[in-house]
C-alpha cells in the first residue's frame, strides 16, 4: 500500500502563488508516475499535471505555464507550484500515484491522498 498526504493548501488572493506538497510513504516506487488532480463540488475530478521517474511531465492545457510539478525521489515528496492563481483554481487538490505511464486518466492511478483545499479569492 502507498499512503499519500497532501499539505500546503489554504486561502490566497488572485495573482498569488502557492506550493502544494505530497508526502508518499509505504510501498512507494520511484517508477510510479505521480500526479495532481483537482475537484470542485458537483464536478468530475480533473487532471492537473503528472510527472514520471525520468522527469517527463504532462499538464492540462489550462494549467500549462502557470503550474509546475516536481518530485524528490529521495524524500518521496511531490510538489505542485502554482503561480498567478485565479478564482477558478479554487478546488480540492489531490495527489495521486501508481500509474505506469504519464496519463491524465484518473482511473490509471491506484493511490490517492485525502486532498487539500485551495481557495483563491478575487
Amino acid at each position: 500500500q502507498v499512503r499519500l498526504v497532501e499539505s500546503g493548501g489554504g486561502l490566497v488572493q488572485a495573482g498569488d502563488s502557492l506550493r502544494l506538497s505530497c508526502q508518499a510513504s509505504g510501498r512507494t516506487s520511484s517508477r510510479y508516475v505521480m500526479a495532481w488532480f483537482r475537484q470542485t463540488p458537483g464536478k468530475e475530478r480533473e487532471f492537473v499535471a503528472a510527472l514520471n521517474s525520468s522527469g517527463g511531465t504532462r499538464y492540462a492545457d489550462s494549467m500549462r505555464g502557470r503550474f509546475a510539478i516536481s518530485r524528490d525521489n529521495v524524500t518521496n515528496m511531490l510538489y505542485l507550484h502554482m503561480n498567478n492563481l485565479k478564482p477558478e483554481d479554487t478546488a480540492v487538490y489531490y495527489c495521486a500515484s501508481g500509474a505506469a505511464f504519464l496519463s491524465g486518466v484518473r482511473d490509471l492511478y491506484g493511490y490517492w491522498g485525502q486532498g487539500s483545499q485551495v481557495t483563491v479569492s478575487s
